[in-house]
């Protein structure tokens, strides 16, 4: 790197391999980073790193249960060996099992719990470290405006507001070595899991969108480059002032 020149950073993208994280991966590449397209199944992470890397960007496609400690640890080092220290994260790694309180399964409790709370620490957790010796850190965690309660979702619910609760603890923890730690609460968008949502519920996706865009502020219902470009800010060089910030994406106010 000649003088002058901007540092290319790293970034560990998690459940990249479609929907918000597939959209985070592409805005982070076009912004110039090297990115780690992360989710549990390598192959359909390949697509994503393939199509970054045709257009002249740098990518890496990882496997990784980021529930598992040892998955991610070795995750992490393999990114750090093949692209670099990975100093910026987005934790978006994230699954569903809706139902009633009456009729969840512990198993689903903990299965969410394990993917959004656990996920997030880990992977933050094995990336503090080369932040702190570089001096400079981006997290970003993806809640959810289900953290201000939804029905059907106590188990997802409670993650995402837990999610928030770790962002701004570790906001105070981390932000003397340079790193900064944010959150985003996406509201309705259009991915394969609300699609998946309709069906479960019985409806078309059109009917489910339609109902999302009469309730939001801007009459239209969000999309994975929004979410994308509010996180492109939060990593950004000059957003160094600003953490343990949740933001609500969500197409209007939220309490």
């Amino acid at each position: 790197m000649t003088t002058g020149q901007q540092r290319v950073r790293v970034a560990v993208v998690t459940g990249a391999a479609r929907g918000i994280g597939a959209g985070v991966a592409r805005r982070l590449a076009a912004d110039g980073m090297a990115v780690a397209v992360i989710d549990l199944d390598e192959s359909a992470c390949a697509p994503v790193a393939e199509e970054i890397t045709a257009a002249g960007g740098r990518a890496l496609a990882v496997g990784a249960d980021v529930s598992d400690p040892e998955q991610v640890e070795a995750a992490v080092q393999r990114v750090a060996g093949e692209l670099g220290a990975p100093t910026v994260v987005v934790n978006n790694a994230g699954i569903i099992r809706d139902n009633l309180i009456f009729k969840m399964s512990v198993e689903d409790w903990d299965t969410v719990m394990a993917v959004h709370l656990r996920g997030a620490f880990l992977v933050a957790k094995a990336c503090q470290s080369y932040m702190t010796r570089e001096g400079f850190g981006r997290i970003v965690n993806l809640s959810s405006t289900s953290a201000l309660g939804n029905r059907g979702q106590t188990n997802y619910s409670a993650a995402k507001a837990g999610v928030q609760g770790f962002t701004k603890t570790l906001a105070i923890e981390l932000g003397k070595f340079g790193v900064t730690v944010n959150a985003i609460a996406p509201g309705f968008i259009e991915t394969e899991m609300t699609a998946a949502t309709a069906a479960r519920t019985g409806i078309s996706f059109d009917e489910l969108k339609s109902a999302a865009s009469a309730q939001a502020a801007v009459a239209r219902t969000g999309r994975p480059e929004d979410i994308a470009h509010a996180v492109s800010f939060f990593v950004s060089e000059g957003a160094g002032f600003t953490t343990g910030q949740v933001l609500y994406v969500a197409g209007g106010p939220c309490d």
